[in-house]
Parts: C-alpha cells; structure tokens; sequence
C-alpha cells in the first residue's frame, strides 16, 4: 500500500445556516477519515479537496430521524484502504481521475 495522506476533517456541534435544512437549529459534527495514495496525483487531489473544503463543499447538513447531522457532501471520498469501489476503499483504479473531475 505505501504510505497514504490521511486528511481528517472534525466537525463539532453548531448551528445551522441559511440554506441548511433547518436553518438556526444545531447539529450534531462527527469525525471524518479519507484516504489517497501518496504519489504526484494524490497530492494534487489532496490540494483540491483542501480548496473545496474551504469553499463548503466537503460537507453537507442533513436531517435524520429528526436530528441534524454533518454527513459528506457530493464530492466522493475513500474512507477506507480496501473493499474497493462498492466500499468505498480502494483498489479503484478511476478514482482520482473521477474525483478531480468533479473538483
């Protein structure tokens, strides 16, 4: 495998803004782990991800069975090293093509 960068993004209890689904109502953060390979590439990513993380788009506010919660936004992470595609790990030879395309 090598070595991998591992970003992790904590989010805490906050309060929800215009636009949010409940705007003015806290909700609940949680801890969050990605990984990407640590070559040319992955390095590449990592500095867009960083970029669409300062812009909002890494996360996203979503209500779930009457509570608030911090959950991924539509920008595909690897949260895991291995189970491939279907779980989000890797091996999966097209994600850092697909995930600088939608960066």
């Amino acid at each position: 495998r090598g070595k991998a960068l591992q970003p992790l993004f904590k989010m805490s209890y906050s309060c929800s803004k215009v636009g949010d689904p409940r705007p003015g109502h806290p909700y609940k953060g949680g801890n969050f782990c990605a990984f990407l390979p640590e070559n040319t590439e992955g390095m590449k990513i990592a500095e867009l991800l960083k970029r669409a993380f300062e812009c909002g788009l890494t996360f996203q506010i979503k209500s779930c069975n009457g509570e608030e919660r911090v959950t991924w936004g539509p920008i595909p992470h690897k949260t895991s090293w291995d189970g491939g595609k279907a779980r989000n790990g890797y091996p999966d030879a097209q994600y850092l093509h697909e995930v600088g395309t939608v960066l």
